[in-house]
């Protein structure tokens, strides 16, 4: 049972103090979970430009340093995810990545429309450019791994040529860094949001303006859990 609205955390919890004018929008699971993948993502996209292009390759040097980070960082990619599944509130955050209400076709047609009104782009929790982000990287991310094995291994499986394995590879690798990128001009176009992932906190009024469906559901949740005390 949640105690406070946009709480993720048991009645009774030790937890920090929810300050006036603020939202807990984030535990310590979701947020280690992002920051472990994060740091991964980004071993592994530079490790992948050091072995990618030649002036940087020479700058740096190292390649089998290089290579050995690279194919660690690229294989431990999944592992903060699978144990952020021990935390029940990581586990409600991907049930709500993974579900698409009507309200997120709403908001894709806004941004079609260039409409940027927080009426015209209703959201929950998670937009639904988050959502489409998130799932657009939970499959790319086992296709790198899987390209990769076949050049890590070669002979895994024969009937796969390793040239093959590697066009995939590369492509992909080139459509994960410009997404990620535009992952982080967004992050960075919006402090507000960053502040929620680094201290698990935002402002009620920023929450209000950017995903109100959020708090309606907290609110909703609150007092039905009220009504089941009494």
């Amino acid at each position: 049972m949640r105690s406070t609205a946009g709480s993720t955390t048991p009645t009774g919890t030790a937890t920090r103090p929810e300050h006036e004018g603020r939202v807990r929008r984030f535990g310590t699971a979701e947020r280690m979970v992002h920051r472990a993948t994060g740091y991964l993502m980004l071993l592994c996209l530079v490790s992948a430009a050091c072995l990618y292009l030649g002036p940087l390759a020479q700058l740096v040097g190292r390649r089998h340093l290089m290579v050995t980070v690279h194919e660690w960082s690229g294989i431990s990619l999944p592992l903060p995810s699978l144990l952020g599944l021990f935390s029940p509130a990581f586990r409600a955050d991907l049930h709500r990545l993974n579900r698409f209400a009507v309200y997120d076709r709403q908001w894709l047609r806004a941004v079609r429309r260039r409409r940027t009104s927080p009426e015209a782009r209703p959201a929950g929790k998670f937009n639904a450019g988050q959502k489409l982000y998130a799932g657009w990287i939970a499959g790319a991310v086992p296709v790198m791994m899987f390209t990769g094995l076949l050049m890590w291994f070669m002979g895994l499986l024969p009937f796969i040529s390793r040239t093959s394995a590697i066009f995939v590879h590369d492509l992909l690798a080139w459509a994960i860094t410009f997404v990620v990128l535009g992952h982080m001009r967004m992050a960075f176009g919006d402090p507000e949001a960053r502040l929620g992932m680094r201290t698990g906190y935002v402002s009620r009024s920023w929450a209000q303006r950017h995903h109100s469906r959020w708090l309606k559901e907290e609110r909703a949740s609150d007092v039905s859990e009220q009504t089941d005390k009494v």
